[in-house]
């Protein structure tokens, strides 16, 4: 399906055309008030597209309007497909969940927890046991984010250089050698906490596979699925489609530009470090034929990645004990809010939707990035929303909350 080529009537697929207009006249008031430069936003169900519109700019200061073809860095958008990619190989026999990382990275066999102290000196003490592959892909390991500035260990990762995504000056294999010397969190499996886990996934889709990250996602990934606008940076003659990155600080309210769309990106040439974690870049249209091809269970238009029973695995809770996000987390951010829902193995999979505070089907499985990015797929509705924009940090609005209001607040049978 092409599409770009036409949008089904919402009506036929059980959708209210006026009551989805509200989608773009709502956050058109977002962009009105210089809030964001502009977003996409597509709906589909039943395997259609029954909305996709753009609004506003890709670039405000040069004038650029928001396309259909924009492209986006969608952050921890990519951790759903870094997940997949490991999962791939898991289908291969190629590892079990319960297998230590270690057997792959034998750095990691000597791994500490942090005891007590400062980063300047700290006392350790032995893992209460070994940290495992699942509990990279649930964020159930013990690593944290540089960027979260709530602990000794944060500040040991931005001492070392390890920045999730904005990682410089390393390759995936150092950056991971240098994990292996910093104390974990807490022991593996004990709490839940955001983290560079995902990166470590995809060190171990290169170690497991014998191929570079972006080549295995590629040849596996993105050409079979036709997401030819997807990598890990955006080649020159794609440039002018490259949105611009706009941010706003949180503590002093000051907004800006973070990185511009054109030649002088970080994002303009291939990147030393492939984050799995944080570092692709797409387009709404390449990033549905991902999330319809797990809507259909591993399939699209007659390729197939992987099994029903994969994708049905992975979007299941895996959290220990059946526990929410919030009854395990020790961590004060998370891409989504942590009530009502577990994580599998990549996802954030919704329990309770009462619990959640916000319309939903039990079983709806999502994830967002760093640039106020979003997608979530609703397997009982067979439903896919997505949301594009480029503004950072995610939590400075709650926009990903009011485009499930008036997503749902359109669906009529």
């Amino acid at each position: 399906m092409n599409i770009m080529a036409g949008i089904a009537k919402p009506e036929d697929l059980g959708l209210d055309p006026a009551r989805l207009s509200n989608i773009t006249n709502y956050f058109q008031s977002y962009v009105d008030r210089g809030k964001i430069a502009g977003f996409s936003t597509l709906i589909s169900r039943h395997g259609e597209i029954a909305h996709f519109e753009t609004a506003g700019q890709r670039d405000r200061e040069r004038a650029l309007p928001m396309e259909k073809d924009t492209i986006f860095r969608i952050y921890s958008m990519t951790k759903p497909i870094t997940s997949l990619a490991l999962m791939m190989l898991y289908e291969e026999g190629h590892f079990q969940l319960t297998h230590p990382v270690s057997r792959y990275i034998p750095e990691f066999k000597e791994l500490k927890v942090w005891a007590d102290g400062t980063a300047e000196k700290y006392e350790t003490k032995p893992c209460e046991r070994e940290m495992t592959i699942r509990d990279l892909l649930t964020h159930t390991s013990g690593l944290t984010y540089g960027f979260m500035y709530e602990h000794p260990v944060d500040e040991l990762y931005r001492k070392a250089g390890i920045e999730g995504a904005n990682t410089v000056g390393l390759t995936l294999k150092e950056t991971v050698q240098a994990l292996a010397s910093i104390p974990l969190l807490f022991s593996p499996g004990s709490h839940w906490s955001y983290s560079v886990a995902t990166d470590v996934c995809g060190y171990l889709v290169e170690v497991l596979s014998g191929r570079p990250l972006d080549e295995f996602l590629t040849s596996r990934i993105f050409a079979p699925l036709g997401m030819n606008d997807t990598g890990f940076f955006v080649p020159k003659d794609k440039l002018d489609r490259f949105a611009t990155n706009y941010y706003r600080d949180p503590r002093t309210r000051k907004s800006g530009i973070m990185d511009v769309g054109d030649e002088t990106s970080s994002y303009a040439r291939a990147p030393r470090f492939l984050s799995g974690g944080g570092g692709l870049t797409s387009t709404i249209a390449d990033y549905w034929r991902f999330c319809q091809m797990l809507l259909n269970g591993g399939e699209l238009e007659g390729v197939r990645l992987c099994s029903p029973k994969t994708i049905e695995f992975m979007t299941m809770n895996h959290l220990p004990g059946g526990q929410t996000m919030k009854q395990m987390s020790i961590s004060a951010f998370s891409e989504l809010a942590a009530e009502g829902a577990g994580f599998g193995l990549g996802f954030q999979v919704l329990l309770d939707p009462a619990e959640s505070q916000a319309i939903g089907s039990v079983g709806n499985f999502s994830w967002g990035g760093a640039a106020s990015t979003y997608f979530w797929i609703d397997p009982e509705e067979d439903l896919i929303a997505i949301f594009m924009t480029q503004l950072y940090p995610s939590s400075t609005y709650p926009l990903r909350p009011q485009l499930q209001q008036l997503v749902y607040g359109a669906v009529i049978e």
